[in-house]
């Protein structure tokens, strides 16, 4: 998208900012693309924006930046030092980036200036740094899993939403009926991310960690083995999904699926809904629960989601861009990006607002606040998702082609991916 960014330059390091007039002062900010595309991104950020712009006096240069791209400007950021002042990043980036210590640390009077950490919802906050550390991003838009399922299909087949792992494989398995080339299920079985995201949700249910007190990874540990091997058996062993989905590289595809009725569930997080929507499939027609464990494990159904904000550490508009987050996680703003970007709130006693059911809010809302582990918060986290992940999509596209995968082999798989990540450490 064509926005002019202008230069970090002009004030003081620590130039004020209150009042209405602001001076000629101008932020920088690269916003991720949240909605249908960059150019609607830009028409549901612009008005908000120009709305802080009338508060504050405080100019905002806008570019939105497509996830392909983002960690890659990011990271060129941080070695060139040409940065902007505030920036949107994936939460599960935030230890790793918080180690180049090119970020502002939300200390005491930072964290203060953004109106206090009390207000964010904790487990949204632990996922701005490592533990024990003053966090260098905060909340900004929350997403969590949930496991959707279409109604009029379980209805025909007399079955009741699951809620176990052992029901869920066993309504799929009902409702797998290749002749009608239905399935029970859809997986994005070829996105590095989405395996990796459930390499680690069903570890955390078998109470698996994938690094130590120190950092060190732990990849191979039993726990992360069996939980890996239980996700890619529903492909496997269960016969539940279609082994077409090890080419689903995005989570779209299996949503897609999910929205034209060609399986029966589908695992994504809540801001599927448009996709569904926009696929012809009416609301009322699915319904969602949370992500199902096995009986007696942890009850941990996501990932800790979402969209982070941080503040470069070089900015010359400190107090100025501490501004800015503070009306951008202010509740009125949370309010009103919350319809258009699908987010769930990062603060306490928000309700959610990207849709009218109820139920499906207040699903979504208990996973997020009470059912969601923050991904590991280590400088090593982007390597474990690309090797873990990328180990998995070739695990999937050997079932795909018939071979079979044994525990032996996830661990041989892990082994591997955790000698790369220690050897980069």
């Amino acid at each position: 998208m064509g926005i002019s960014l202008a230069a970090c330059g002009g004030g003081d390091k620590n130039d004020s900012s209150g009042g209405g007039s602001g001076g000629d002062q101008t932020l920088t900010y690269w916003a991720s693309n949240q909605g249908t595309s960059l150019d609607n991104d830009k028409e549901v950020l612009t008005p908000v924006l120009q709305k802080f712009t009338q508060d504050t006096g405080i100019k905002v240069n806008l570019e939105v930046i497509g996830w392909n791209d983002l960690q890659t400007r990011i990271q060129t950021a941080i070695t060139s030092g040409q940065a902007p002042d505030v920036v949107n990043i994936g939460n599960t980036w935030a230890a790793s980036l918080q180690a180049t210590d090119a970020f502002l640390p939300f200390d005491g009077d930072a964290m203060g200036a953004i109106g206090g950490k009390d207000k964010f919802v904790p487990t949204a906050l632990a996922t701005g740094g490592k533990e024990g550390t003053d966090p260098t991003s905060v909340p900004l838009y929350g997403l969590a899993y949930g496991l959707y399922y279409n109604k009029a299909m379980f209805a025909a087949a007399g079955l009741q939403p699951p809620k176990t792992w052992e029901e869920m494989v066993t309504d799929a398995q009902k409702l797998t009926v290749p002749a009608k080339k239905q399935w029970g299920m859809a997986l994005a079985a070829g996105s590095y991310t989405e395996n990796v995201h459930f390499a680690f949700i069903n570890a955390a249910q078998n109470k698996a960690d994938w690094f130590d007190a120190d950092g060190k990874p732990t990849f191979t540990g039993d726990g992360n083995v069996q939980g890996v091997l239980r996700y890619l058996d529903l492909m496997q062993k269960d016969k539940v999904a279609n082994p077409s989905n090890a080419q689903y590289d995005n989570g779209t595809k299996s949503v897609n699926d999910f929205a034209t009725k060609k399986v029966a569930m589908v695992i994504n997080q809540n801001n599927a809904d448009s996709s569904i929507v926009a696929n012809g499939m009416k609301a009322g027609e699915y319904g969602v629960v949370p992500f199902p464990a096995p009986s007696g494990a942890e009850q941990v159904a996501s990932h800790v989601a979402g969209i982070n904000l941080s503040v470069f550490k070089n900015t010359k508009h400190k107090d100025a861009a501490l501004k800015f987050v503070k009306y951008m996680t202010d509740a009125t703003t949370q309010t009103t990006l919350g319809k258009p970007f699908s987010s769930l709130p990062v603060l306490k006693d928000a309700k959610p607002v990207f849709t009218t059911d109820a139920a499906e809010a207040a699903t979504f809302q208990d996973v997020y606040n009470t059912k969601s582990k923050p991904l590991p918060l280590v400088p090593a986290e982007d390597q474990f998702e690309s090797t873990v992940g990328k180990a998995m999509n070739s695990m999937f596209a050997k079932i795909a082609t018939g071979g079979t995968v044994t525990a032996d082999d996830v661990k041989a798989a892990l082994k591997t991916a955790q000698d790369q990540v220690a050897a980069g450490s």
